[in-house]
């Protein structure tokens, strides 16, 4: 598939120690989306492309940890103020750990801008776009209409929760969205969240191809 670079951003969703192996909510296989996602983020670069990071910025004591709610553990569901049925993790990407740092292997000198997301206390984010309250914005939107970005391509981590509500949400606002199928791994939490989440973005028009398709 031929992008248009002068007008298109890479995307490249929470590749941070916690979510790769031996991390506070490691995706099997986390880390191999790393190589894949360093060949884009080199050939963007090298057309006049965009490439972003994300990064989980949690604070301690953050409402989405199991830690802060007695006698709840990973897994379980709370209501928060502005959320229903928020899925309870463990502690991770807490604001300056080592856990929230982004992984040594991505090549971040080729790195634009970084948006930071899930920072607020009472609020997570799994939506580059939108906080889970889905109408607080990351700045992501805005920041790339004043790029005038018309075309995202996505990959990272987790393909049923970052990567899934964050794709859904730029084909919502507009943007021809490609998610990249080998620059991304599940957590499959709940088991079959992987295939939903496959399932919900064929639907909404989001291509799904291989790196080594996009040229």
């Amino acid at each position: 598939m031929v992008v248009g670079f002068f007008h298109s951003a890479l995307i490249i969703v929470d590749v941070q120690y916690d979510f790769c192996p031996g991390g506070a909510l490691a995706v099997e296989g986390g880390d191999s989306v790393i190589e894949p996602l360093n060949r884009l983020a080199s050939l963007f670069a090298g057309q006049n492309g965009r490439v972003l990071v994300t990064q989980d910025w949690h604070p301690e004591n953050h409402a989405s940890f199991a830690s802060s709610h007695s006698g709840k553990k990973p897994g379980d569901t709370v209501d928060l103020p502005a959320v229903k049925d928020q899925i309870l993790w463990p502690d991770h990407c807490v604001q300056g750990t080592a856990g929230a740092e982004f992984h040594k292997d991505l090549n971040m000198k080729l790195v634009n801008f970084i948006i930071r997301k899930g920072y607020r206390g009472d609020l997570d984010s799994y939506s580059t776009f939108f906080e889970n309250d889905r109408k607080t914005p990351t700045g992501l939107d805005g920041l790339l209409k004043a790029l005038r970005v018309d075309t995202v391509v996505m990959g990272g981590l987790a393909t049923d929760y970052c990567v899934r509500y964050s794709a859904l949400d730029a084909a919502a606002l507009g943007y021809k969205t490609i998610v990249v199928s080998d620059a991304i791994r599940g957590v499959d939490f709940p088991s079959g969240s992987v295939e939903r989440a496959f399932k919900l973005l064929g639907e909404a028009g989001v291509i799904i191809i291989a790196s080594g398709e996009i040229q």
